[in-house]
């Protein structure tokens, strides 16, 4: 049996600090920040709940799932503050749902995901993200005083972000997000997939998706399947 939309149970306390950490720092970016949580499915309730957010700093998906104390089966978009408010022990309320914004119309496919090769150690990636984030700073120490405005900046940003790691198709923002996140830590196991115009960065702390097509990587596509 499912448990009530109003209320969901984790398996333990773990799994609220967890996520609780996970919404902290997309408030971080974001203080108006809202997330999408889904459960279960056309299948029926499910064991996991998946929380999704946008960083707009990144311009990807980023994805949290927690295990469940009893089956669930839930599809609703709510403010990230007011879930954080909540999610302080292993049962709490689920707050009343917000208008979404476009993005949380925009999901990855349930399935259908392939890994692909080339991928570097968490180590590598770290260490990546620190060089660009240096290059940045010192990209931007050297501009002319006229020109270090907003739009510059941007430029410069996405120039670095853009470019792709080793030989896989990823841009280095959705590195620079799963460290930013808490999700690329040194030594963890790391596997980049695709499935259609979808690539996701998949860590033991979540994962970061992005779609390779359509402006700014996602392309609006009303869709109501979940990532695992």
């Amino acid at each position: 049996m499912s448990v009530p939309v109003q209320s969901l149970h984790f398996a333990d306390a773990r799994e609220a600090e967890d996520l609780s950490a996970f919404l902290a720092r997309l408030l971080h970016y974001d203080r108006a920040a809202a997330v999408r949580l889904q459960a279960g499915g056309p299948e029926g309730p499910g064991a996991s709940l998946a929380v999704f957010g946008r960083p707009p700093s990144f311009e990807v998906l980023a994805i949290r799932t927690a295990r469940l104390g009893a089956p669930a089966e839930l599809d609703v978009t709510v403010s990230a503050g007011e879930l954080l408010d909540r999610v302080t022990t292993a049962a709490f309320a689920v707050p009343e749902p917000v208008t979404g914004p476009p993005w949380a119309g925009v999901l990855p496919p349930r399935g259908g995901w392939r890994e692909l090769p080339g991928l570097p150690a968490a180590t590598a990636l770290r260490a990546a993200v620190a060089t660009a984030v240096t290059e940045f700073r010192t990209r931007d120490e050297l501009l002319p005083a006229a020109h270090r405005v907003r739009s510059e900046r941007d430029r410069i940003g996405r120039e670095i972000w853009s470019r792709t790691v080793a030989d896989t198709p990823m841009p280095l923002r959705a590195a620079h997000a799963a460290h930013s996140l808490g999700f690329l830590r040194p030594g963890v196991p790391l596997a980049l997939l695709s499935s259609g115009s979808w690539l996701r960065l998949r860590t033991p702390f979540g994962s970061i998706a992005l779609r390779t097509a359509g402006l700014g990587g996602l392309t609006v596509v009303p869709t109501r399947t979940r990532a695992h």
